[in-house]
């Protein structure tokens, strides 16, 4: 695998569609990976088909049949769960390390999640690294990598990513990182992620419009997903010749809000892919 592109399935949020709908529109689009987002237990948007997500309770092979009609594969699965409440953390990730076993993604993107007012953050460490020890454990044995993504009040920063993504000595513990949310946050995208290095095995590709990024830099810790890539204010060239040096090989999976900035962002990103793979040829 070279450098990818793929499309997390956000975008089909703002039509209220479900997932089977998300992964039809992303493959029409001419993506060739997907990453769907997965819950415990069932809910009614989702049971009605007015949202993407994927109940891990039904047959992990329901949602592999429908990737393989429309020719997608899994980037990875988003399965954010708080990392400080491992009463929550622990089950809900073992689960979908087992569901992604048999899904066919390599990836589970978590974050630490908001810090319980009960947690203090002199403890916060120590319960992640309790919830990450059970986690993986469970992560080796079925070679799921957990990518930790900067999203919260600790992993906003590269220090406080890189120290949670290292709280456990494990080949499977990584890190999705996540451009816009880093950007947002105050972060400079291009050096935490070559901080990250080989650490990085999923990427979020997420840019960020000029007017939210006047509005809202250094007060939020990041956004559910951003503009088209192109039309924002990361430098898609510099981040992916940054991948390059780092020896990434992986997926790009945009996170954008409608299926016309994810059509734009596949133009985009493609360009900036080959025109990087000609450099380094």
């Amino acid at each position: 695998m070279d450098i990818e592109i793929g499309l997390n399935l956000e975008f089909i949020r703002s039509e209220d569609k479900s997932f089977a709908e998300g992964v039809a529109r992303a493959a029409q689009l001419g993506y060739r990976y997907c990453e769907p987002l997965v819950h415990s237990g069932y809910e009614l948007l989702s049971g009605g088909g007015y949202y993407h997500s994927f109940s891990m309770l039904d047959d992990p092979y329901e949602m592999k049949d429908v990737l393989d009609q429309h020719g997608l594969k899994l980037s990875a699965l988003s399965a954010h769960s708080p990392l400080m409440r491992p009463e929550v953390a622990i089950p809900y990730l073992e689960q979908a390390i087992r569901f992604a076993a048999v899904a066919g993604a390599p990836v589970l993107n978590t974050d630490e999640g908001i810090r319980p007012r009960w947690v203090s953050p002199e403890e916060a460490f120590s319960v992640m690294k309790y919830t990450l020890t059970r986690v993986l454990m469970t992560a080796e044995r079925y070679g799921i990598y957990i990518a930790i993504e900067p999203h919260q009040a600790i992993t906003k920063t590269t220090e406080g990513l890189l120290r949670v993504a290292t709280l456990v000595d494990s080949p499977m513990l990584r890190i999705n990182y996540d451009t816009g949310n880093a950007w947002l946050a105050g972060a400079d995208p291009y050096e935490g992620l070559r901080a990250a290095g080989k650490r990085v095995v999923h990427l979020h590709a997420k840019d960020i419009s000029t007017e939210q990024s006047e509005k809202e830099r250094g007060a939020v810790t990041g956004t559910p997903v951003g503009c088209a890539c192109g039309d924002g204010v990361i430098d898609w060239e510099r981040v992916v010749q940054i991948l390059r040096e780092i020896g990434f090989r992986g997926v790009l999976s945009v996170e954008c809000g409608t299926a016309e900035q994810a059509a734009r962002s596949l133009a985009h990103l493609s360009a900036v892919v080959e025109r990087t793979a000609r450099a380094y040829a």
